[in-house]
């Protein structure tokens, strides 16, 4: 055992606990040099002090173990780049996920409150549509697909918008985490149906209107607002839940310049109210 280090030493070299060093050599990932037959002591090479580095830094960043293996496994430089890089960008996709939540939380703690809901009575209007059985979860990807494939057909067929493009989301897909969904442009001209984009007549409808600003990442925030207003006056109705993205994506690329209206079902409109 010449220049054996002892689990105690290579601890204290690497910054990795007895414990921890004990886990990895019961899951195969850093095995000790030596093991004494009669007293089961774990004994370290110093060979081994790189390794051990390596590892306490892949973990540090919360690299699953599996992956760790495969990085020291690795025959050459690009294969262990490859799985390392890989991690990296799951890390920055959680990384944004992170902070996207914390500016979210952030806005609810500092959003003001009052903000005015009107009654509208919206009236029946020809559009170009495209309407889908939607799972909660798609439903941005789905929303943002179905919008640029729209646009595209009243571009390439020539009609002419007559007001801003919207949206019709049943209540299941809040409710039940699936149901119909349509997003639609208000147009004048016939519609030649291609693909998913067909004519549709927008139905009529009574509704409270309230306005939200910026990114719709936290358009609950704006929805709790209007929903409670309906259930608080008792003139909420079932129905599909409208917005209508009066200034969006499609007009700038600066989220916090976006306007969307947000309509709520009700049963009258005979007056507006803040």
């Amino acid at each position: 055992m010449n220049q054996a280090l002892t689990i105690g030493d290579f601890s204290r070299i690497t910054h990795l606990s007895i414990k921890t060093l004990r886990h990895y050599h019961q899951v195969g990932l850093l095995d000790p040099d030596q093991i004494d037959p009669d007293t089961g002591y774990r004994y370290y090479a110093p060979e081994q002090i790189p390794t051990a580095q390596v590892i306490r830094r892949l973990r540090d960043l919360a690299m699953p173990i599996a992956d760790v293996k495969t990085v020291l496994d690795a025959s050459d430089a690009t294969a262990r780049g490859e799985v390392i890089a890989a991690h990296l960008d799951r890390l920055e996709a959680e990384l944004a996920h992170t902070r996207a939540a914390v500016a979210s939380l952030r806005n609810l703690l500092e959003r003001p409150t009052g903000a005015t809901v009107t009654h509208r009575a919206v009236p029946p209007c020809p559009a170009v549509g495209i309407t889908a059985d939607v799972d909660r979860g798609d439903l941005l990807a789905w929303w943002q697909g179905a919008k640029a494939e729209l646009h595209a057909a009243v571009q390439a067929q020539s009609l002419q918008p007559t007001g801003p493009t919207g949206g019709l989301y049943a209540s299941e897909i809040f409710q039940e985490d699936r149901g119909r969904a349509t997003v639609f442009v208000p147009v004048d001209g016939r519609v030649r149906p291609i693909g998913r984009v067909e004519p549709l007549v927008v139905p009529a409808a009574e509704l409270a209107v309230i306005t939200h600003h910026g990114s719709l990442a936290d358009a609950d925030l704006t929805y709790g607002e209007l929903g409670a207003y309906a259930t608080r006056h008792e003139i909420s109705v079932a129905g599909p839940l409208r917005e209508y993205y009066v200034h969006g994506a499609h007009d700038s690329s600066d989220p916090t310049q976006w306007v969307t209206e947000i309509g709520w079902p009700i049963f009258r409109a005979d007056h507006r109210e803040g």
